[in-house]
């Protein structure tokens, strides 16, 4: 059976949780969810919205309880969402089939897999090691992809602004789209240096950068430009720009990136 609630702390007799999307964080549901007899969790969205991919709370939270949780977890659609809690509101007995085949590897004796990643390098030792994975990664990266052993796809992390803070001061420089796409504070000082939209617009550069050269059939492209951004970019520097990261497309051969930036650009004027 299912149960729709908002919040997981009671005791339920349930296998399969669906809980509402609210503002504390995915894994902390999961965690109470598991704690309280629950076998898997799906978060029903509060939006209608592409889904996004649940993250982990930022490192100032204590979250010791991550490496313990063991029930899956998935983001479902508001749409979903609500014709479950119609079928549970209306006393239907619900079976659902958590079928994780989608998100495994294919069967083409490619290895497959994604990194997570931010152009930020203004946040300590986190990014530094970030860079320097990269760094020492991006060789055999590169002969991995080249000999057709892996399938490569770089994802970067997003945050959202609460709604109730849209028109604030801190979210309008840190995001773009009306709060939808956020990154901090670079500098964690909103007086000065960049702002967490510069970070969200190098991001989406960086996307571009992989669709184009995927695209071409150069998928390991990728490797040459992010590293190069971070070495000839730095926000330390005050490079982390537009007309930097521009000579790097270039020195890359890669023009065709200019258009498929364009088209973002108007809806990012629009969305500022």
């Amino acid at each position: 059976m299912l149960h729709y609630i908002c919040l997981v702390e009671c005791i339920m007799d349930c296998i399969i949780w669906v809980l509402l999307r609210s503002d504390c964080h995915f894994t902390k549901k999961a965690w109470n969810a598991q704690n309280a007899g629950a076998a898997a969790i799906l978060v029903a969205d509060d939006k209608d919205e592409p889904l996004i991919t649940m993250d982990t709370p930022e490192e100032s939270v204590r979250a010791d309880y991550l490496e313990n949780i063991t029930i899956p977890s998935a983001l479902i659609t508001k749409s979903f969402g609500d014709r479950l809690k119609k079928a549970i509101d209306n006393g239907d007995m619900i079976n659902v089939n958590l079928d994780w085949r989608e998100a495994l590897p294919h069967p083409d004796e490619r290895v497959e897999y994604e990194f997570w990643t931010n152009s930020n390098d203004e946040c300590g030792p986190k990014c530094d090691s970030q860079i320097d994975f990269v760094k020492s990664f991006k060789g055999a990266a590169q002969v991995l992809e080249k000999k057709g052993y892996t399938q490569f796809t770089p994802h970067y992390i997003t945050w959202y602004c609460p709604e109730a803070f849209i028109l604030s001061k801190q979210c309008k420089s840190q995001c773009i789209n009306h709060g939808r796409y956020c990154a901090p504070d670079p500098e964690q000082d909103f007086s000065k240096g960049y702002d967490g939209k510069d970070v969200v617009v190098q991001n989406l550069r960086q996307v571009c950068v992989f669709k184009v050269a995927k695209e071409h059939k150069k998928p390991w492209l990728w490797w040459d430009y992010v590293t190069d951004f971070a070495i000839r970019c730095p926000m330390k520097e005050k490079k982390y720009t537009k007309e930097c990261a521009d000579g790097v497309i270039k020195s890359l051969g890669m023009f065709c990136i200019c258009f498929c930036f364009a088209m973002f650009c108007g809806k990012l004027q629009y969305l500022y």
